[in-house]
């Protein structure tokens, strides 16, 4: 080939190439952005400021009550964030839910709006008692009324309270100077750390003691590493913090490498004398680090909406086809929803998270008698912002919380609810026939996810409302984050399995309480179960022949006691809020309660601390609702669990009748946890957790879901028809997503000591 042949055809190549790259830049630009908005929800309907009925309180709202508040003389209120426990300090503020009564007078009979209010949390630490109050009317509030006895019926002592910023700066303090500056060659050689800086973290067990009245806090210490958790050292403290003088506080008791110690004085003693086995220190990588350890390849699949959202938010309400519904955020108790209607009508009225309890088993004194209730230390309060893309899928929809809690002024936490649409990658329903008619008919099972996440201390808790086309509401919840342990000494395997050189992960329990009001077709309910029974039938057309059949069996409950299942019997397998309207084939319409639990034992009711958990006695229990028991836990149950504010199992006793009545089911479900090393570095979502579906049952006449637009059908020639089988032309809906930047802003509400 001569040099001008040669060189034209790398001319034509080059020409060729370029041209491509025109050619795929220009229809790469023509490539459109898939619409952010289409107006999606529901046909013909749309948001309604009724919902705001339900909704949180403002930043504004906040201000307006704390000044309030403050400008009260008599009250002789703190305004420092790290106000003392001798002082008077705002520890809460939130929302004062209306009776249901006047609101449902509103939502439905056009009555008046009720009248938002706030409750106002008050520790006196110069009386020695905790006040609540109401506080009204909002926004610009002129009345405040003292509802501490009316609610509790008792006094709630100070040391009920949860520990407060304030105070935990002031127990640091007196840890530096009454032990570690006191402990500098022990420190050191044990540990690698110096008095010099804090290289060691705090980790408290909790009750605070063993009756009514204690505040004694064993303390253990942890490397100062992220994921601290997973990472004892072997040394504990007691601390006698019930004064709300600090100048009072005492070391009670120190443990050391599997051994007590009366004091801090004692423990040098036998240290230096060597009558102690000491831990030599040994340089530990930090394991528990979930930096990546491989460089990333490839984004996993991401999910985007190519025609436009199908549902929409605005103010505390959500949209999405069928499903409308209002939503908040407790501080205490965490995620909420009310007032869900499906077609219009109201299913649920109040569907809520009420408590997350960890009971824990061990040889060492900071995790022996632990008892973990959340709601004491505030669920929704640790609601942390949500990483795009991580924790929700990118393209969501994120919604800021305002909280008023431990602190001098209401806190902005960005994202920190997320909404989206989801495809859950498997079908709602399916049918391929291919006997005499020759068909396929099914439907993609999207459903709408309401989210939060919320991080309280080692563990994640990542809370999910999910809403169905077939009618259906899930809630559920799945765990994650650290396990919490303790440094391995002799015994220590029978509280757990050994996951790392010296530490243990603790078996412990998680249950978890959910609150379900259902309203189905109205509120007078009753409480139904079905099951089965094998009946024993002679064949008709076999005389002297008996086989055993599967029979119905139904049962209707009809007292608050009845309708109490525990969680160590047989459970019938079919519960039912029904309704005492039918449908077409004659059957009461109803919502099936379907639990799925893995939780271990309850703790036994002979145990002092028990009351304050008394919900986990059960499985299910229903109750006749009343404004009074909004809640199953307190706020004050965690630290006084021998006299709690709260003991659920009263809700019970009166035995009231619940035929034909305002019917609330209270739910636990769960898992036991025995760590094991797949729980280092962390643990997964995967298999940690429980919930609750609430299913239609003889509510419809048929699937409502048949309605749905997601339905596809395929005939033998009519694959490619678009009117049926929306699939066969979602190739020509070419758009690529418009995503917002990312950003994170999750450190700006962290709990500061300075």
């Amino acid at each position: 080939m001569n040099s001008c042949a040669k060189y034209f055809l790398i001319f034509v190549a080059l020409v060729s190439v370029v041209l491509s790259v025109v050619f795929i830049s220009l229809n790469f630009q023509k490539t459109s952005k898939c619409a952010s908005w289409a107006g999606g929800a529901q046909e013909g309907a749309g948001h309604s400021s009724r919902s705001l009925v339900f909704s949180d309180l403002t930043e504004l709202e906040y201000e307006k009550v704390r000044d309030y508040m403050w400008k009260q003389a008599d009250l002789k209120i703190s305004k420092d964030p790290f106000a003392a426990p001798a002082e008077n300090f705002i520890f809460l503020i939130d929302r004062l839910l209306p009776k249901k009564k006047d609101v449902l007078q509103y939502l439905d009979e056009s009555g008046k709006e009720p009248q938002r209010q706030a409750t106002v949390v008050v520790f006196y630490g110069s009386q020695g008692v905790i006040r609540e109050y109401v506080v009204g009317p909002l926004p610009n509030p002129t009345f405040h009324k003292d509802v501490t006895r009316e609610k509790y019926k008792t006094n709630l002592h100070i040391n009920s309270r949860p520990v407060t910023i304030g105070e935990y700066v002031l127990l640091f303090k007196f840890i530096r100077k009454n032990v570690f500056l006191k402990l500098p060659k022990l420190l050191q050689e044990s540990f690698g750390v110096s008095v010099d800086k804090q290289e060691l973290n705090p980790f408290e067990g909790m009750p605070r003691g063993v009756r009514s009245g204690d505040r004694q806090t064993w303390i253990s210490y942890f490397r100062d590493y992220s994921g601290m958790y997973i990472h004892p050292v072997g040394f504990e403290v007691l601390i006698n913090h019930a004064s709300t003088n600090h100048s009072q506080w005492s070391v009670e008791k120190v443990y050391y490498n599997g051994e007590y110690c009366d004091s801090v004085e004692d423990l040098n003693q036998k240290y230096e004398a060597g009558t102690i086995d000491k831990i030599v220190y040994k340089y530990t990588p930090n394991y528990a680090s979930l930096k990546p350890r491989t460089k990333h390849l490839q984004v996993g699949p991401q999910q985007y909406y190519p025609q436009g959202q199908r549902f929409s938010v605005k103010n505390n309400q959500v949209l999405y086809l069928d499903w409308s519904f209002a939503f908040g955020l407790s501080s205490l108790t965490g995620m909420r929803v009310f007032d869900v209607r499906f077609k219009g009508k109201r299913i649920i009225y109040e569907l809520s998270v009420q408590e997350a309890m960890s009971v824990y088993g061990s040889v060492t004194p900071g995790m022996m008698l632990t008892k973990f209730l959340d709601s004491s230390i505030g669920i929704g309060r640790f609601a942390h912002e949500l990483v795009r893309g991580v924790d929700c899928p990118y393209t969501a929809e994120y919604v800021d919380t305002y909280r008023y809690i431990d602190t001098s002024a209401p806190q902005r936490f960005r994202n920190s609810i997320c909404i989206f649409e989801h495809d859950t990658g498997r079908p709602l329903r399916r049918h391929f026939s291919d006997f005499f008619q020759y068909s396929y008919g099914g439907m993609g099972n999207s459903v709408l996810v309401f989210r939060t996440i919320t991080a309280i201390g080692n563990y994640d808790y990542m809370w999910d409302f999910i809403f169905y086309q077939s009618g259906s509401v899930e809630a559920k919840v799945h765990a994650t984050g650290y396990i919490s342990s303790s440094f391995k000494v002799k015994e220590s395997t029978q509280y757990g399995h050994q996951v790392a050189e010296n530490t243990l992960g603790n078996i412990h329990t998680h249950f978890i309480n959910f609150k379900v009001d259902l309203d189905v077709l109205g509120e007078k309910n009753v409480f139904q179960t079905k099951d089965m029974e094998f009946e024993e039938v002679d064949l008709p057309w076999s005389p002297g022949i008996k086989r055993k059949i599967p029979r119905l069996v139904e049962q209707q409950l009809v007292t608050e006691q009845q309708a109490a299942l525990r969680y160590d019997m047989k459970m019938p397998r079919y519960l039912h809020i029904a309704s005492n309207q039918t449908n077409r084939w004659g059957h009461q319409r109803s919502y099936r309660l379907q639990v799925f639990s893995f939780t271990g034992d309850h703790l036994p009711e002979s145990e002092t601390t028990e009351k304050s958990m008394s919900w986990a006695r059960y499985k299910v229990a229903i109750t006749r609702h009343k404004d009074e028991e909004q809640t199953s836990s307190s706020l004050y149950n965690q630290n006084n669990m021998w006299s709690p504010a709260v003991d659920f199992s009263t809700f019970i006793e009166d035995n009231e009748d619940i035929k034909n009545q305002d019917l609330v089911a209270w739910i636990t479900t769960g898992f036991l946890h025995i760590p094991h090393a797949e729980d280092i570095p962390n643990t997964v979502t995967v298999g940690n957790g429980g919930g609750v579906i609430l299913r239609p049952h003889n509510y419809f006449d048929e699937d409502p879901s048949i309605d749905s637009p997601d339905s596809v059908y395929i005939g033998p020639k009519t694959f490619h028809d678009c009117e049926i089988n929306k699939m066969a032309c979602l190739d020509q809906t070419v758009c690529v997503p418009s995503l917002p930047p990312f950003t994170y802003h999750g450190f700006e509400g962290v709990m500061k000591f300075e």
